[in-house]
């Protein structure tokens, strides 16, 4: 959260750039949770989305706050403003217990430098482009600026 209306997220390398295409394409998104534990509950946020490139001057302010996530596999920000919050009974959610974060992703990406994960991000199909045609990733992957 970076003001009551504001929610940023990073994108990470390993899969297609589909979010990224589809905010490109008219902004719109939708981030939901579910409540796996204690009372059942659904929060959706509604409202604009936009990519910011690792290229993109604003990526310095907003990288610190991902400081304990940030790694070589970040090749996206993505801000979300929020136009409406609405929660929904969570009935139909399954209750499922946490066990630990998984480390594979960001210990792979850790061995790689920033022209390695260029290459890597170069090669994936449907990063430059979604599925649908839309232009999504750009490429050569910006380097970093922070």
């Amino acid at each position: 959260m970076l003001d009551d209306l504001t929610l940023a997220y990073l994108d990470f390398g390993g899969s297609h750039a589909e979010t990224i295409a589809h905010l490109r394409e008219n902004g719109r998104v939708t981030m939901m949770w579910c409540a796996f534990s204690g009372p059942p509950k659904v929060l959706r946020v509604h409202g604009r989305g936009e990519p910011v490139f690792r290229d993109d001057p604003r990526w310095e302010t907003l990288i610190p706050h991902f400081a304990a996530a940030d790694g070589p596999a970040a090749r996206a920000i993505i801000l979300v403003h929020a136009t409406m919050v609405s929660d929904s009974c969570g009935f139909a959610v399954p209750f499922m217990d946490y066990r630990a974060e998984r480390t594979q992703h960001a210990e792979y990406f850790a061995r790689k430098t920033d022209s390695e994960f260029a290459a890597y991000c170069a090669k994936k199909p449907h990063v430059d482009t979604s599925i649908d045609g839309l232009p999504a990733l750009p490429l050569p992957l910006p380097d970093r600026t922070a």
